[in-house]
């Protein structure tokens, strides 16, 4: 009888860090109104941080930063901003540096992203997840890093695996994502020598998210279950929030111009979300799956 797989724990960040190792810090954090960013934030106010959430619907936003300051007992605030505009970035910053007269620690994690070939996508399509993804990242960077800078903080820029390999239907993203890599690796070296880090994050297939849900490939995961994942498991949210608060930390020093995935080992399996190589060769298999054109 063959032995069961392991499967790896989920565990909360608060059980292996100090309750209070960002007592009296303040984050900046782009795309935080649901999803990896929600939990990204989450887990360093838990930690002692207070926090600012960008994003363009202030609606969500609002009820977010409710949720967010009852969940962990300190100060999460909205500020509407589209990444991909400067001036409502600095508007943002403003804002929070009126409110907590600091920043300290900066999640870059706007993003849109959709199904697509590239023979079906429009040039704009692909211009708009270039902007939010990349030029965003560098509007933010640019907003926040004389802040940054004199508090002597941190960057983290969400990323993502697709471009590792040759991932259809997602040369957009792929090509956005590259470039928030090779950003945060410049940034690394010309802000070290003033006390600044930068690395990057990369999910693999989390769970529970909107990204998951719209753009995997249900029927291959139904079959497969957990076997494409060598620690026996899809990824949890919890998974990034506990490298988030790792590399904020002090314990993470020494750590940047780093790219960390976060994703079990399931890049390296090579496989694909969606059917290869029919939806490649029968674009109509997989209509459900693409969102239209932006």
């Amino acid at each position: 009888m063959s032995p069961e797989p392991f499967v790896a724990i989920v565990t909360d960040s608060t059980d292996v860090f100090k309750p209070e190792i960002f007592k009296g810090k303040v984050l900046f954090c782009t795309g935080g109104g649901s999803g990896i960013c929600k939990s990204m934030t989450e887990a360093v106010m838990r930690h002692g941080a207070n926090a600012v959430i960008v994003g363009r619907k202030l609606d969500r936003l609002t009820q977010t930063s409710k949720e967010l300051s009852e969940a962990t007992g300190q100060t999460c605030i909205p500020a509407q901003a589209d990444v991909r505009q400067p001036q409502q970035l600095k508007d943002a910053v403003a804002k929070t540096i009126e409110k907590f007269g600091r920043i300290d620690f900066v999640i870059c994690g706007a993003a849109g992203n959709f199904l697509a070939s590239i023979d079906g996508m429009s040039e704009n399509a692909f211009k708009t997840v270039i902007e939010i993804d990349t030029l965003g990242t560098f509007n933010t960077v640019k907003a926040t890093l004389p802040h940054i800078r004199a508090s002597k903080g941190s960057y983290i820029h969400v990323s993502a695996t697709l471009h590792y390999k040759g991932t259809p239907y997602q040369v957009h993203v792929s090509a956005a994502k590259a470039g928030v890599d090779a950003l945060s690796n410049v940034l690394a070296v010309e802000e070290g020598p003033r006390g600044v880090r930068s690395n990057v994050i990369a999910p693999g297939p989390i769970g529970g998210t909107e990204g998951m849900s719209r753009l995997s490939n249900q029927t291959v995961r139904k079959e497969d279950g957990d076997s494409r994942y060598p620690l026996g498991r899809m990824g949890h949210l919890k998974d990034v929030a506990n490298a988030t608060v790792f590399l904020f930390s002090n314990a993470a020093s020494y750590v940047t111009g780093q790219i960390i995935p976060i994703d079990g080992g399931v890049e390296h399996m090579r496989t694909f979300q969606l059917p290869y190589p029919r939806a490649v060769l029968d674009p109509e298999s997989v209509k459900e799956m693409i969102k239209p054109r932006l």
